[in-house]
């Protein structure tokens, strides 16, 4: 049973440390994706704008079209400005906002001055009676791709301005009849409406109130859906660092409560340690590279072996590994697993090197030890560089079991501790397991004075 130790909290920086580094990597992902936002309503932008010059063209008479296409033109080089300004590397923080209130301010004065190359005049106040209000919400919609609320916001603040700027353009004009009158000296409301000079106060207002709630809404929204987006990238970092060490079926469940990882706590567990025999006098005769390629097969063979028991690979230590079994992550079966995990490396290496021996590369000697016992599981280190650790007399006799291999000619010595405790876990499971390991006596281990019983497979 796991047990947090007295007087030994947990050190302050491990995961605060790495959460600040996962979430500036988080916000620079943030920001790559902000700009790839951008691109996208870029291309979205000229894509409708090249639709509604086709559409203009069709549905108004020559030449009054002449003078929409040529705004659109200007809509076009707003963008290209965007666009350039990003491929050169000069774009800056406060053109964003700028070009958007090139856009509010283009297309207000596109929507409410008088098309010049009309064929029939009408007054300016005119323009209010075509609902043409109704492209503010697609430029509102378009900042939303770049996802921060702030852009968002600007653009509802600057697109109010604009167009209450254009209504206050059209109420100076000297023949605008503005409604409701202050003078109240008109007797009809309805012939009020009727002229075409008429300046709606109460339809003014109601377009830009609504316009604002729906800026502030798109803004929430998208700030929800960047906190969303934060959340799940700090999940998938803090996942994916968790899988160097533990098997995926747990790291879900450790994603979510680092607060068993941060603390300081003894528990009996089942320490594993591996390494290659021989290797260095392997390395000596063969290339850097192949000796890179070598170690990836070893570490990627042990890797499995560990994660497929529910092993925790606590560290590669060059051509070794060394693995626990419930020091993180408790369950009812710890030392079992790690009894079939030696079983499995040693098969998985008796497998491989017939394959090598076929193909005529030299065989390879896989060396196991493992013992169960209590161990003191913390982080260590310091704020720049952490590490898991397991620690204390079980990972000595762990290693030293390791060494042992070699005299008892195996290729996993395992202490009676750890068979006793897999027996108990699981029975008739551990003791076919056991069946296949042979005694290896009483062994004194280098550094410790009590003597341990010994089995040896392989």
């Amino acid at each position: 049973m796991a047990t947090d130790i007295a007087g030994a909290p947990a050190p302050a920086f491990p995961f605060g440390s790495l959460r600040e580094r996962l979430k500036t990597r988080t916000e620079q992902s943030l920001s790559a994706e902000e700009a790839a936002g951008r691109r996208l309503a870029m291309m979205g932008r000229n894509a409708a704008l090249v639709v509604i010059a086709l559409l203009l063209a069709v549905v108004n008479p020559y030449p009054g079209f002449l003078y929409y296409e040529a705004l659109l033109g200007l809509f076009l080089v707003v963008g290209a400005a965007r666009y350039v300004l990003e491929r050169r590397g000069s774009w800056q923080g406060w053109h964003d906002y700028l070009l958007i209130g090139l856009d509010f301010a283009l297309l207000t004065f596109t929507l409410l001055y008088p098309n010049p190359l009309a064929p029939f005049d009408y007054p300016a106040q005119m323009s209010l009676r075509f609902g043409n209000f109704v492209y503010f919400y697609v430029l509102l919609a378009g900042l939303a791709f770049g996802f921060q609320p702030r852009r968002v916001v600007w653009g509802g603040i600057i697109g109010a301005l604009a167009w209450l700027s254009g209504i206050v353009w059209l109420i100076a004009l000297p023949d605008t009849v503005v409604f409701p009158s202050e003078t109240g000296t008109f007797d009809s409301e309805l012939a009020i409406l009727a002229m075409p000079t008429l300046v709606d106060l109460d339809m003014v207002t109601r377009d830009l109130v609504v316009f604002l709630i729906i800026a502030g809404m798109v803004a929430l929204v998208v700030a929800r859906s960047r906190r969303l987006v934060e959340r799940q990238a700090l999940l998938e970092r803090e996942r994916g660092n968790l899988a160097r060490y533990f098997p995926p079926a747990t790291v879900d469940r450790l994603a979510r409560q680092d607060a068993a990882l941060a603390s300081i706590r003894e528990t009996d567990a089942a320490v594993l340690f591996f390494d290659l025999v021989g290797f260095t006098h392997w390395a000596e005769r063969h290339s850097p590279a192949e000796v890179i390629k070598m170690l990836r097969e070893v570490h990627g063979r042990v890797e499995n072996a560990v994660f497929a028991h529910d092993g925790t690979l606590d560290k590669f230590i060059g051509d070794g590994a060394m693995a626990t079994f419930g020091a993180v992550d408790p369950g009812p079966r710890e030392a079992t697993n790690a009894l079939a995990c030696a079983v499995a490396i040693v098969d998985e290496f008796k497998a491989w090197n017939a394959r090598r021996t076929r193909s005529g590369q030299a065989q390879v000697r896989a060396s196991v030890g493992v013992h169960y016992g209590p161990v003191v599981v913390g982080n260590i280190g310091t704020d720049r560089r952490i590490e898991l650790a397991a620690l204390g007399d079980a990972v000595n006799v762990a290693s030293r079991l390791e060494a042992l291999t070699r005299d008892l000619d195996c290729g996993a010595a395992i202490s009676s501790a750890l068979a006793d405790a897999a027996s108990e876990e699981t029975g008739d499971e551990a003791a076919a397991l056991l069946a296949r390991f042979r005694a290896g006596g009483q062994r004194e281990l280098r550094g410790r004075d009590e003597a341990v019983d010994v089995l040896a497979y392989g």
